[in-house]
């Protein structure tokens, strides 16, 4: 394409809400971590390597026959989520660290061996969870 001889108008998206194809077949809750999988399509956020977390699903939507038939809003922003346990419960120090996916609805500390995509980054750390930056 050559370049520009005149004004043009530049289409423009916020960037805060996208609406991805939804995999086939799965449910994505209203307030999930949403995920993109090795193919492309919406999925809940879970511990496999090759998800790459959007952000929070605005909406439950059940994937239709194909995939692609129904999409889903999923936006970014700061939200809170479920701190894990143990060698993996995210503190107060870990503010500004990556917090890596264990389930649509927890995070963790560590990657766990690299089996765990990341969710986003540390914002803050409270008694009721960990808030985490899409």
């Amino acid at each position: 394409m050559a370049a520009l001889t005149a004004d043009r108008r530049t289409a423009e998206r916020s960037g805060g809400i996208r609406e991805p194809g939804v995999r086939a077949g799965v449910t994505i809750y209203a307030g999930a971590m949403a995920a993109i999988d090795v193919d492309g399509w919406l999925v809940p956020a879970a511990a496999v390597a090759a998800h790459r977390v959007l952000g929070r699903a605005e909406q439950r939507v059940v994937g239709g026959a194909t995939h692609g038939a129904e999409r889903c809003r999923v936006a970014t922003g700061i939200y809170r989520y479920a701190n894990s346990a143990a060698g993996d419960l995210i503190a107060r120090a870990d503010i500004g660290q990556s917090a890596y996916v264990v389930d649509d609805q927890t995070v963790a500390k560590t990657h766990a061996g690299n089996t765990r995509p990341v969710a986003g980054i540390i914002f803050d750390v409270d008694a009721d969870g960990v808030w985490v930056r899409f």
